[in-house]
């Protein structure tokens, strides 16, 4: 399984050469989260060259989401915000890539491995159809809009909070995997802590996040999972927060109130002078924004 991220920022991570096999031109990657059993990953990629690759299948279930510049899904183009998603046994066409293209790419239940292929090799019984889609061109629902929410968001007493919207874009139907956008509105809170049954991990695409291990600003990620307690979170008061969430089932909050992460310790030599001279502040804040103010000066 995946290791618990919690949390990095995307320039504290070294690129690789990209997983991309029978692709033809240069490409790097910075693994967020790597599961080092199946393969599975979730990784940002940069093309320092235009790049493209035949039609074929992948071992996993793949997605790509673009953050900047121009990629061509067989005869579709995806800039900013476009999305495909190639579930298991669905053929990923041929694939054109403009230089200077990054991307968010995800592998789930699988690793690297490519076979290029055409329509006629793949097996009709088991493909389900290929997601690509322009995210700018869908509208935002709020998460709790029964007609436009996703099924996690009613069943089984999840409750969320008002002033979250989505833009659901890949939900399995047998499992409830799903991708999706999400939008806080500015100053958005959810209070108490929370866990789920399922993973959940987060990639940070505007605005910023508060919550009791510190400040999610673009560029920021997690990995969480399952039953791993987070929260309370506050959206940043400008522009609030948008993110890219992703969990292996449906997302059920289980709640916990009444709740508290602290960090208690007696200092020891705390920097040059210590104790004739004040310590500096331990560097893990030790309560979330939306409850008070951070006690590392960093975070005020």
């Amino acid at each position: 399984m995946r290791p618990h991220v919690e949390f990095i920022h995307q320039d504290d991570l070294i690129w690789h050469m990209a997983e991309l096999p029978h692709g033809q031109g240069d490409a790097k990657q910075q693994n967020l989260s790597y599961d080092e059993e199946d393969g599975s990953a979730s990784m940002r990629v940069r093309f320092d060259s235009d790049w493209s690759r035949v039609a074929g299948l992948h071992v996993a279930a793949t997605e790509w989401y673009v953050m900047e510049g121009e990629v061509k899904v067989g005869d579709t183009v995806l800039t900013e915000g476009g999305y495909f998603c190639a579930p298991k046994g669905v053929l990923t066409p041929a694939l054109e890539v403009k230089s200077g293209t990054i991307v968010l790419m995800f592998r789930e239940y699988g690793d690297w491995q490519f076979t290029p292929a055409d329509a006629d090799s793949a097996d009709k019984h088991e493909l389900s159809e290929l997601v690509v889609l322009n995210t700018n061109d869908m509208d935002w629902y709020e998460v709790t809009d029964p007609d436009h929410g996703s099924p996690m968001d009613f069943d089984r007493g999840g409750t969320p909070v008002p002033g979250l919207y989505i833009k659901l874009m890949y939900r399995d139907p047998v499992t409830g995997f799903y991708t999706r956008l999400i939008k806080a509105k500015p100053g958005w809170r959810e209070h108490p802590l929370a866990h789920h049954p399922v993973y959940e991990e987060s990639y940070t695409l505007a605005g910023d996040f508060h919550y009791n291990y510190g400040s999610l600003g673009p560029g920021t990620y997690f990995f969480r999972p399952a039953h791993v307690r987070h929260g309370d979170f506050t959206a940043g008061e400008k522009e609030g927060a948008t993110f890219l969430l992703r969990c292996d089932g449906d997302l059920v909050d289980w709640y916990t109130d009444n709740a508290r992460v602290e960090m208690f310790g007696d200092p020891v030599n705390w920097g040059e002078g210590y104790p004739e001279s004040e310590p500096p502040a331990m560097l893990q804040p030790v309560r979330s924004r939306s409850v008070g103010k951070w006690k590392d000066p960093h975070y005020q």
